[in-house]
């Protein structure tokens, strides 16, 4: 599976972290959600699978909390790892991130996670502003197959 960003830093200890993101078309725009903490950035909307959960109730769930919509998924795309520091539980994580493609259905009021915001952007945008290389990398390939 191929990693984006960091390296492995010696002398710590990586704790897997499996994830299901969205890209969410709807034409030429992207709804991608935007975090302000613990660094400023745009991102594919999605977050962690919880234990005994299945990645496409995660994906579900995590869409609404950082975007206020619901969505229907289409297929999945692919999935890549990379290694980062989660301030927010004090933890370096290998993220493993299942990326699928999906559209916006319904949006049911703002979102529910604190200190994210849902924006609507040009997808060609979005795939030079999101905040981690496999989230670029996913969506410039996606769009250069539309």
């Amino acid at each position: 599976m191929r990693r984006f960003g960091e390296r492995v830093r010696p002398g710590k200890r990586y704790r897997q972290r499996p994830g299901a993101y969205a890209v969410l078309l709807q034409g030429h725009r992207m709804l991608v959600t935007h975090q302000a903490e613990p660094v400023p950035e745009y991102q594919l909307p999605g977050g962690g699978i919880d234990p005994g959960e299945s990645p496409l109730r995660a994906l579900h769930r995590e869409v609404f909390e950082e975007t206020g919509w619901t969505i229907r998924v289409g297929h999945r795309l692919g999935a890549f790892q990379r290694l980062t520091y989660m301030p927010e539980y004090d933890l370096w994580a290998r993220k493993v991130c299942h990326i699928y493609l999906a559209r916006p259905v319904l949006r049911r009021g703002p979102p529910l996670e604190p200190g994210h915001s849902a924006v609507w952007m040009d997808a060609a945008r979005a795939a030079e502003t999101l905040g981690n290389s496999g989230d670029r990398h996913f969506v410039a390939g996606l769009l250069s197959r539309l």
